[in-house]
């Protein structure tokens, strides 16, 4: 074992109270976050950038069947979109299924953490992964298998033939479902980690104090998780703006849902006409709005969260 000589000691920084001591081995910090930033930077930054810069862009022709050119359009785009009733009825669809839908998952996904974190349920391995296999199904998959099980020629379920899940009136609170059974165990494992990490002395001591199963989900396990609720939620804001692989697969099986039936189905069918410089507006547009609603939403339960 050897020491420190009075002349190294003398050598090393003073740190001042109150002051951080400065940080070591800045070279392996560099390289070990090097390969995500570059591509973090590639493939998010860059694009993001780039839509902005095309936004700002329009298509101008010379006469009807004149020769197309970009041209400079400054706010153009973004003032058609304001007016545009498309997006607007599909921001209103999307944000309607937020209120409806993830209460109901991320509730259920609540209950089940609970009923998995309770000493009184058995089987816990089994019933974890069985509640978390859905999310290993692609969206896709799971739209094309629920989409079958909706129509009544298709489907082993009688109750198809009287209630028209893909009508107008039904058809989203059927792709609502198609979400929550793929997500809520997602959710689930989430809050599920998060109560792992409770001591359980604080279980211990409120058992003592006479505490059932009930009220200790309720006064202690729930406030505690409640910062990983918030996660789930804003996760899902996100989610529910960026809402695509369903609804575009319920379009190819009923005409209940349109071209514009959600925010990214809007730049895609903008894309498609092609007007690319209208359809980096719309993402624009729609990533402020997500940034807006998850900023608003974490400040309004800021406080309680971290209380």
């Amino acid at each position: 074992m050897t020491t420190a000589s009075a002349a190294e000691v003398a050598e090393l920084p003073a740190v001042q109270p109150g002051q951080r001591e400065p940080t070591k081995h800045k070279g392996a910090i560099v390289g070990f976050l090097a390969p995500f930033m570059v591509l973090f930077i590639i493939f998010y930054v860059f694009p993001v950038l780039y839509a902005l810069y095309q936004s700002f862009f329009k298509i101008q022709r010379v006469g009807t069947f004149g020769v197309a050119t970009t041209v400079f359009g400054g706010f153009d785009q973004y003032r058609r979109i304001i007016v545009s009733s498309e997006f607007w009825a599909s921001i209103g669809r999307v944000l309607l299924l937020f209120v409806v839908q993830v209460p109901i998952m991320l509730g259920l996904a609540l209950v089940l953490a609970l009923l998995l974190d309770s000493t009184l349920t058995r089987g816990k391995k089994f019933f974890r992964l069985a509640i978390f296999a859905p999310y290993a199904v692609p969206g896709v998959i799971a739209a094309i298998m629920w989409g079958f099980l909706y129509i009544p020629s298709l489907s082993p379920f009688s109750l198809t033939e009287s209630v028209d899940f893909l009508g107008s009136g039904l058809v989203l609170w059927s792709i609502a479902n198609v979400i929550t059974w793929v997500f809520c165990g997602y959710n689930m494992l989430i809050i599920f980690s998060s109560l792992q990490a409770i001591p359980q002395e604080i279980f211990e001591a409120a058992r003592t104090d006479g505490a059932g199963q009930l009220r200790i989900a309720w006064s202690i396990k729930i406030p505690i998780v409640f910062p990983a609720i918030i996660m789930t939620f804003v996760f899902s804001i996100i989610g529910t703006l960026q809402l695509f692989n369903e609804p575009q697969v319920f379009r190819t099986i009923t005409n209940s849902v349109s071209s514009t039936y959600t925010p990214n189905m809007v730049v895609y069918s903008t894309s498609l006409v092609p007007n690319y410089n209208l359809s980096a507006a719309y993402s624009v547009a729609l990533a402020i709005a997500t940034f807006i609603l998850s900023f608003v939403f974490l400040k309004v339960t800021q406080k309680r969260a971290f209380a």
